[in-house]
């Protein structure tokens, strides 16, 4: 649904060239919630106003439910009539709401079917439609400063959905909300997906929103997309960064001097087995856990365990294989690397 191939975007300021996006490629599929996550400045916004054209990319290709934007994006006269109406296909929240203030809730809905020449009645039916869609039917006459945050959010989202779109991106929506409020506007986005069939683009530095409500995610740095996948996949793939950060595992013991520590991850049914108290009955082995966790992520039960045990790694090969062959997820650390990743 949304795919981006080498995409650049070069700033000059006071002479000085700046790249935010280094050949970013993404491939988010047809109605699945991706997130992208990363710290400030990694390119996340630029990312997100390059796939709507906000931002013209510097190279690179965005195309979007099979139209290429960026090849519409010249100054024809035709070019541009068709990438606005591509990108009226794309809906857009923003994290500061970008509410009128002149206007009421119901007005800041129909702005966008105004200036595509809807008729008055067509307007007032649609902003009704969408304003019960996001919980919001009871505040259509009232101005925005006297909603709360999150109900100015959720404006923000009946707004976006004014065009019909088939894609919904969402450039930090929650980041100026409390928990409880981004629960709740998290919940509709993913309600919105599924009974709509959104293509949902967020992008966030808040793993929390990753794991509630992405299918898939991708972590940015330095203008780069350095690690994507699905959840399920990311956290089943030994060794990766965007899978520990998104279920951090809490240290609750400290390893011996010798000894092989294992980090375990397991998903789904194997997440109810006891394989630890059999793997210490097959081998008779004492094992000593180090820190364990159990989550939700992606609507899917998680677990994590860090243990150490006794012996060099040449000397536990068979209880390792023997992990493994229940269906989980054995990485093998060194005590260095423990410290490192706790």
């Amino acid at each position: 649904m949304i795919t981006t191939t080498g995409l650049e975007k070069v700033y000059t300021s006071r002479g000085r060239e700046v790249s935010a996006l280094r050949g970013v490629d993404l491939h988010v599929r047809e109605g699945e919630v991706y997130g992208v996550v990363g710290t400030s400045g990694a390119g996340k916004s630029t990312l997100i106003r390059c796939v709507n054209m906000l931002e013209r990319p510097t190279a690179g290709t965005v195309t979007v439910d099979g139209v290429e934007l960026t090849a519409l994006a010249g100054s024809e006269a035709r070019a541009g009539r068709e990438l606005r109406a591509a990108r009226r296909r794309i809906g857009m929240v923003f994290q500061h709401f970008n509410l009128l203030a002149s206007r009421t809730v119901q007005q800041n809905v129909e702005l966008p079917l105004e200036i595509t020449g809807l008729d008055r009645t067509g307007r007032r039916r649609r902003a009704a439609e969408l304003l019960d869609l996001v919980g919001l039917a009871d505040k259509a006459r009232s101005y925005p400063n006297q909603l709360s945050g999150g109900q100015k959010q959720r404006v923000g989202i009946a707004r976006a959905l004014a065009g019909d779109p088939k894609v919904l991106l969402s450039d930090e929506a929650t980041s100026a909300l409390d928990p409880e409020t981004t629960r709740s506007v998290l919940e509709l986005l993913r309600t919105l997906n599924q009974e709509l069939g959104l293509t949902v683009l967020l992008i966030t530095h808040e793993m929390d929103v990753i794991k509630s409500v992405c299918d898939s995610a991708a972590l940015m740095r330095d203008g780069r997309i350095v690690e994507s996948g699905t959840l399920t996949d990311l956290l089943a793939t030994g060794g990766s960064q965007l899978a520990r950060e998104l279920f951090p595992l809490p240290e609750s013991g400290t390893a011996g001097p010798a000894g092989t520590v294992l980090e375990i991850t397991f998903q789904g049914d194997s997440s109810g087995q006891p394989f630890i108290s059999q793997l210490a009955r097959t081998y008779q082995i004492d094992i000593n856990i180090l820190g364990a966790a159990v989550e939700t992520v992606a609507g899917r039960q998680v677990g994590r365990m860090r243990v150490q045990l006794p012996g060099s790694h040449q000397d536990n090969v068979v209880p390792i294989g023997y992990l493994r062959e229940q269906g989980l997820q054995v990485d093998v650390l060194t005590h260095e690397t423990t410290g490192a990743l706790a």
